[in-house]
């Protein structure tokens, strides 16, 4: 289901009650209750607000789907906007399997994962050269009708190149999770020493990019993978040459980026407390969901409370998932069981609509996705509101 909406969130414009906008910041919460769109930008979170400036729109910055981000620009630090740029290309890292050949010891780790950030580094410099040798003529549209920043200079026989260098080139990993269980028993969402060590493995590939990025003046950003096949396809080949490890390569799919894994059971406050840290290394994406149970619609104060919880912890982008059920044949609309609950009819003959966020994007049944994407869906546990710290 496309688009996606996203609503920005900026205090003084719209986020506390005396604000002018605040009405609209409420009608956007009750449509995500309803409807799962749109999600939420926090302008506020520090890595957001470094950039904006007030009556300047371009610097307010935007995420683009379900977590991409380009806004930090060291080809030109007078042109940090988000229109106008984009992400070049990414390649995601397999933090899980560097961490089962570790055996244990995190300064191998620390040591193979540098390799990997060189190796994927030389792979992300050569693909810029095959496209920065492109020409003008060969992107009539993003060029010749002068979408890319710096295109309105160029003729029509002229190199992409140095318009392409307003751009990003991305390094992604996934399994977060998965690889602090190989190194250190538990995950993140477990330990207070594992989540110790996922900052410093995430900020590790954060500070390889920025030194990347002095070194070159071009922009090579961290993100938090989304992981739509990936996550499936890489546990598949990890367990073919390692063999099920219980809470690695036991399941189905690998956990997307830093996320808590799907099936823990936590609060939605520690779940967004315990993510909020990531999303301020990963400045090419990242996103923070929590699943809630039942009807929002029914609960809108909680539903408030989780998406100011995520913009008091610097979430940069966040969402809440929950099921939206529709009876194509009496219209209904909300959560249905086995049968409709207004016209009592059961599956047999017309299915009944089920939309649900699988890769981001919002989808009416899930048959037609992977079977790594199915089995992370089932999983997935519906966190507790109560508990806010204080």
């Amino acid at each position: 289901i496309f688009p996606i909406q996203i609503f920005r969130v900026k205090e003084g414009v719209n986020y506390n009650p005396g604000d002018p906008n605040y009405d609209l910041f409420r009608l956007a919460m009750r449509t995500s209750a309803k409807r799962l769109f749109p999600n939420f930008s926090f302008i506020d979170a520090p890595f957001n607000l470094q950039y904006y400036r007030p009556g300047k729109p371009e610097t307010e910055v935007s995420y683009m789907g379900c977590r991409t981000r380009v806004m930090g620009n060291a080809y030109d630090p007078g042109r940090e906007v988000s229109p106008r740029r984009g992400n070049l290309s990414f390649t995601s890292i397999n933090l899980p399997r560097i961490a089962i050949e570790a055996h244990g010891s995190v300064r191998w780790f620390f040591e193979e994962l540098e390799r990997m950030l060189d190796l994927v580094y030389e792979q992300l410099n050569e693909r810029f050269e095959v496209i920065a040798r492109k020409k003008v003529y060969n992107f009539p549209f993003l060029m010749g009708q002068h979408v890319w920043m710096g295109s309105e200079n160029l003729a029509w026989d002229d190199e992409v190149r140095e318009v392409l260098k307003h751009g990003t080139l991305t390094v992604g990993f996934i399994g977060l999770a998965e690889a602090l269980v190989a190194l250190r028993g538990k995950h993140h969402g477990e330990s207070v020493e594992s989540q110790n060590l996922g900052l410093e493995i995430v900020s590790f590939m954060r500070a390889y990019m920025d030194k990347k990025t002095e070194e070159n003046h071009m922009n090579y950003t961290l993100i938090a993978t989304p992981a739509e096949g990936l996550s499936g396809r890489f546990v598949r080949i990890d367990r073919e040459r390692y063999g099920v490890i219980p809470g690695v390569t036991d399941r189905d799919y690998y956990t997307n980026s830093f996320h808590i894994p799907v099936y823990f059971p936590i609060s939605a406050f520690e779940k967004i407390g315990l993510e909020a840290p990531y999303h301020a290394l990963t400045n090419a994406g990242h996103i923070t969901y929590v699943e809630m149970d039942g009807d929002p619609l029914k609960n809108l104060e909680a539903f408030e409370k989780i998406i100011r919880y995520m913009h008091d912890t610097g979430v940069g982008y966040g969402s809440i998932n929950h099921p939206v059920d529709r009876d194509p044949v009496c219209g209904y609309n909300g959560i249905i069981g086995d049968h409709c609950p207004r016209c009592g009819r059961s599956e047999e003959g017309q299915k009944f609509e089920r939309i649900r966020r699988i890769t981001g994007y919002l989808v009416g049944t899930i048959d037609r996705f992977n079977n790594a994407k199915r089995a992370e869906e089932k999983d997935r546990i519906k966190h507790a509101v109560q508990g806010q710290p204080c």
